[in-house]
């Protein structure tokens, strides 16, 4: 098996782990069994695409990751801490601090202008301080927005509102940032920009990415494939980018 490039080389430690992991939701006298069982680790450096058609579990992992949702069964560890330990004030400190989210919809207040809606990640995360400011410009400013920050989201097209999200997950330098579908409401041109820029960054930074996705334009950027079909792991594919011949990837089943 292949792995990753030079600049997003795993570490030893995980930077998370699933381990048997389970999620089950009520509808009406039903039990849905989202996820069936995931035992996964995501390392630093890495960026890895959840990929399935909908109802695969990816997003449903996404949230369980990025401490949106406790599971039914199993173990989920961020930076090596067991979640379920954790109270509710402290899963919102890791997510405050630890984790940087970019949503398909972006999720930008309409009444702030780009520089605020940035900052205000800062503050939820207790990290307003001196020089918070050229923070968050240097953030905006890296993702091309140099002349856009006094913008409202209302004034700024899709693809610039996906890059504020994504400067508004940069600026507090977390461990993680989860991308859940970021291409959706992008057309095509925007969409490879955006990955792109992300890329560079991952290159660049060593900033690790988490998508879940079923656009090809992910899938072909990923170094790493986690396959899922009906909440269930059914391959994990590494990839060498610098190769792009067959023999460049490699698929092992789960549990190989």
């Amino acid at each position: 098996m292949t792995t990753t490039s030079a600049g997003s080389e795993p570490s030893p430690t995980p930077l998370c782990e699933l381990v048997g992991v389970k999620k089950n939701y009520p509808l009406g006298d039903l039990i849905v069994h989202a996820v069936k069982g995931v035992d996964v680790r995501i390392y630093a450096g890495e960026f890895t695409a959840f990929a399935g058609p909908s109802g695969s579990g990816k997003s449903t992992l996404l949230n369980l990751v990025g401490c949106l949702d406790r599971q039914s069964e199993g173990q989920v560890y961020i930076e090596g801490r067991d979640v379920a330990t954790l109270s509710d004030t402290e899963l919102g400190d890791v997510r405050a601090r630890r984790i940087g989210f970019i949503f398909q919809s972006f999720n930008l207040i309409p009444v702030l202008t780009a520089y605020e809606n940035v900052e205000l990640a800062l503050r939820l995360a207790g990290l307003v301080r001196k020089g918070h400011k050229e923070r968050v410009e240097e953030a905006l400013r890296s993702v091309g927005l140099a002349d856009y920050m006094g913008r409202r989201p209302a004034q700024l097209s899709g693809g610039q509102q996906q890059r504020v999200a994504i400067a508004r997950a940069l600026v507090k330098t977390p461990a993680l940032i989860i991308a859940d579908e970021p291409t959706a409401n992008l057309d095509s041109k925007n969409g490879a920009a955006i990955l792109d820029l992300m890329k560079s960054m991952n290159a660049d930074n060593g900033t690790t990415f988490l998508f879940s996705t079923h656009d090809p334009m992910v899938m072909e950027r990923a170094r790493r494939i986690i396959h899922l079909q009906d909440g269930q792991i059914t391959g994990d594919e590494r990839r060498d980018l610098t190769n792009p011949s067959p023999s460049g990837a490699s698929v092992a089943p789960h549990g190989a």
